[in-house]
């Protein structure tokens, strides 16, 4: 629930005094600068959410441990403590306020990004089942020949194309400068189920193989379920688009 994050920014004299926790945080160690939202008016709910630019190095920081994930591991993720830390009033992004419209408005692109993410590690799984299906041979015939893997393989492909045009054409909503909000949540929705799919697939059909590290596609597995969590749930995401019908 975004619109109840419980960090704030209170109002001093030369800026603001940040305090709070924020969770999740990718490149949470890595990164130089972090975009902070805030509550700088409680009574106004969602309303009085404001973004800052915060420096990592600033006095009352801290970064929290590495989480241990099960997926996208090279990506570092951490809690960030804000224990009065002093923010400029230059450092106040667009108007006081408008904070939680500039988050929303991020999101919707960012699932383009998530959306694209997903799509890749389907298409790179399903790249490694089809190579291994041809090479792999039992009773005298390659794995491919097989009726069962051949539909394995093209519920896949098909999965695929289809979550393709979908990001391509949120993408390309986007570029024209059309409304995309809808289409990035279909998008995301559909490709992040793929990768799901498609990844979980794709360890079934190489067997044994598919259980260990050599082969990619467990790992693959493990950093496709992030794409259904992240920059919104599916179920979120069957709500925005759902709002849409109405």
């Amino acid at each position: 629930d975004a619109t109840s994050q419980r960090t704030t920014a209170t109002k001093t004299k030369d800026g603001y005094s940040l305090n709070g926790i924020k969770n999740w945080i990718t490149s949470g160690n890595t990164a130089d600068y972090y975009i902070v939202f805030a509550q700088t008016n409680k009574n106004l709910g969602h309303k009085g959410v404001s973004a800052f630019l915060v420096e990592k190095t600033w006095d009352g920081i801290t970064v929290g441990p590495k989480e241990d994930k099960m997926g996208i591991r090279a990506s570092d993720t951490h809690s960030i403590i804000f224990e009065n830390v002093f923010v400029p009033k230059a450092n106040l992004i667009g108007e006081a306020g408008k904070g939680f419209a500039y988050a929303m408005k991020t999101l919707s692109g960012g699932r383009i990004g998530i959306a694209a993410q997903a799509l890749g590690i389907a298409q790179g799984a399903y790249e490694i089942a089809l190579n291994y299906a041809k090479k792999r041979e039992t009773f005298g015939q390659a794995i491919f020949e097989h009726q069962a893997v051949r539909f394995k393989l093209v519920d896949m492909y098909t999965q695929i194309k289809s979550a393709r045009y979908l990001v391509y054409e949120a993408a390309l909503n986007k570029d024209k400068g059309l409304d995309y909000n809808v289409e990035s949540s279909m998008a995301k929705l559909v490709a992040s189920q793929a990768a799901m799919d498609v990844t979980t697939e794709a360890v079934q059909l190489l067997g044994g193989n598919g259980y260990v590290r050599e082969y990619h596609v467990e790992r693959m597995m493990r950093d496709a379920k992030v794409t259904q969590i992240y920059e919104g749930t599916s179920e979120i995401q069957k709500i925005v688009i759902g709002r849409s019908l109405a």
